[in-house]
């Protein structure tokens, strides 16, 4: 949900379906509101290049036809490869908790190739009918912003 021009707000779930519980929240915020933060700040926010690029990020979609959606997904990619992330989990239903414990947990995304065990990434394609495969070469033409070097700094 797009909070104002500079910051989104996305609620996470465990899955699609019509008891899935909230999971985390992710905000994103344009590069020049990054730039504002201060530099210990900015080493919590995370790149979405990756998820972008790779096909890994994805707008499930059961109602509009396919070529319609691959058309407003991927406008959608060429805004969001730009945006830094910050994202809290509030309940780790895979790790089998029947509510949130704890403290919420920064988390923060992929960054790069032997970071992430892609098989999980196609279980996901076979629920939801799409493949990361696929989406990775229809984002090819997408351009990659530069990453401010604070950013990104679980991965470095």
């Amino acid at each position: 949900m797009l909070v104002h021009n500079d910051v989104r707000q996305c609620l996470l779930y465990d899955s699609d379906e019509k008891n899935a519980r909230l999971i985390g929240i992710e905000y994103m915020i344009t590069p020049q509101l990054f730039e504002t933060l201060p530099p210990e700040e900015q080493k919590l926010w995370h790149s979405h290049i990756y998820e972008v690029k790779s096909g890994m990020l994805v707008m499930p979609n059961n109602i509009v036809p396919d070529r319609i959606w691959a058309a407003a997904e991927h406008k959608e990619m060429e805004n969001v490869v730009h945006l830094y992330g910050k994202v809290y989990h509030l309940w780790q239903t895979d790790a089998g908790h029947t509510l949130p414990l704890g403290e919420p947990k920064l988390m923060t995304s992929f960054i790069a190739d032997g970071q992430l065990d892609f098989s999980r990434v196609k279980q996901r394609d076979g629920k939801f009918g799409t493949s990361y495969e696929v989406k990775k070469a229809q984002r090819e033409d997408i351009e990659e912003p530069n990453i401010h070097p604070n950013a990104d700094r679980t991965w470095k």
